[in-house]
């Protein structure tokens, strides 16, 4: 037997983390308070003890590029004493040779890569940057089997999922959970805090220091407008009105996700009442869909990339749709600038459905739409991230501009029978 040192000594403020006995975890902290080194040394620690055959582990970060750069350095750093380590430059994998446990680096914008894995473990890093499915559909299925664990960290963005993980955590004596603020932990110089103070906005500073998740998102676009919806009451149980029609706003991908926002316009009100999204389907799959809808679906609003044709049909997809029985209209071309003003000028007047189907994933990706922001010079750039909230974003805009085009003229008296909703 060889005595390996390992240099791996935890911030004070996350020995707790590192002895936890909990399966679920949560941890909310500011930056720079060395959360990812601390879960890189917690991976490390749990594969070196692990003895069951095989153990897999994964860091899963909001990109691929991001697990490099951030937490790569710090695995090699970690194990580079043992001997006999394997070490995959191409994988961003190392592999323990007493036991064959294998720690590796994901990116979740590609997380489908874990399906059909197990994991003993895993860490998701940035967890309010990444696609909020990417657990329930994926990560937590790999963690079955082998009574996995999994640790939510990061920094908070706003109120979305990972703030709806924090709060289950903070709530469930299953879950380990804590939140460390700069102001707390010490970890950081005062004099730092008070120059980073000065030149920040007090929503970034309480966001990035204070772990508030009341300050808005930096480079959001609608989170001033979804907080005041929240303060005014406007996200709460609406039910569909049987003398207004519906209408279906469409974000079309191809090999990716398309987003479908279902709504009324109701006297001045937009009224948004479920949300779709979905990946890997054909059009037939969508229209099967709205079809299925408790409400008829009056006119559909696609953006001009409708009239690409699709290489399975031959047909352009508005074609195609209208085939199927669709009344559909293209959203003439504009700026997404100019959309986005769109969107906030009509914002006091929109409702949301707290029932309707699917509609937490859809405001979720109103809160998240933020401007890309340039690491290197520290500023937001003048176009939006494409990220997974894009899709929904963009569904939601088009129905925007496509009701301000084309408002929908009040039907005459007419049965069409009893709300469903």
């Amino acid at each position: 037997m060889t005595e390996v040192n390992l240099t791996i000594i935890p911030r004070k403020p996350f020995l707790g983390y590192i002895k936890r006995k909990k399966r679920w975890s949560c941890i909310v902290a500011h930056r720079r308070a060395g959360k990812t080194v601390a879960c890189v040394m917690d991976l490390v620690i749990r594969a070196i003890g692990a003895t069951k055959k095989e153990p897999r582990y994964a860091y899963i970060a909001p990109t691929y590029g991001q697990a490099k750069d951030v937490a790569w350095a710090y695995l090699k750093e970690y194990t580079q004493n043992i001997p006999g380590m394997k070490v995959s430059e191409s994988e961003l994998s190392v592999v323990f040779p007493h036991n064959g446990a294998r720690i590796r680096l994901y990116g979740a914008e590609n997380y489908d890569r874990l399906r059909g894995l197990y994991l003993d473990g895993a860490v998701i890093d940035e967890a309010g940057d990444q696609d909020p499915r990417a657990f329930p559909e994926v990560i937590r299925p790999a963690l079955s089997d082998r009574g996995g664990w999994c640790s939510f960290i990061g920094t908070p963005k706003g109120r979305n999922a990972f703030h709806e993980i924090y709060k289950r955590a903070m709530e469930s004596d299953d879950w380990f959970a804590g939140k460390m603020t700069a102001s707390q932990t010490g970890l950081i110089a005062q004099s730092e805090l008070d120059d980073a103070r000065r030149m920040m906005t007090p929503e970034q500073y309480e966001q990035e220091y204070e772990c508030s998740f009341e300050a808005a998102v930096i480079g959001a676009y609608y989170g001033k407008d979804m907080a005041q919806a929240e303060n005014d009451g406007r996200i709460t149980k609406i039910s569909h009105d049987r003398n207004a029609d519906v209408f279906c706003s469409w974000d079309l991908g191809i090999g990716d996700s398309m987003a479908l926002w279902f709504g009324q316009a109701v006297g001045k009100e937009i009224h948004w009442l479920e949300y779709y999204e979905n990946s890997g389907f054909g059009l037939d799959h969508y229209v099967d869909y709205i079809k299925a809808r408790p409400f008829a679906v009056h006119n559909h609003f696609l953006p001009h990339d409708a009239k690409a044709r699709e290489l399975q049909t031959g047909k352009d997809r508005i074609t195609f749709l209208r085939g199927r029985g669709l009344t559909c209209e293209i959203v003439p071309q504009h700026s997404v600038d100019d959309g986005i003003n769109a969107v906030r000028m009509g914002f006091p007047q929109m409702w949301f459905n707290s029932d309707g189907e699917n509609m937490a994933r859809g405001l979720d990706c109103l809160r998240m739409y933020r401007a890309e922001y340039d690491d290197k010079r520290g500023v937001l750039k003048t176009r939006p991230s494409h990220g997974w909230e894009s899709h929904g974003a963009d569904s939601f805009r088009y129905g925007v501009m496509g009701l301000a085009i084309n408002p929908p003229v009040k039907p005459r008296k007419r049965y069409v029978g009893p709300s469903v909703l």
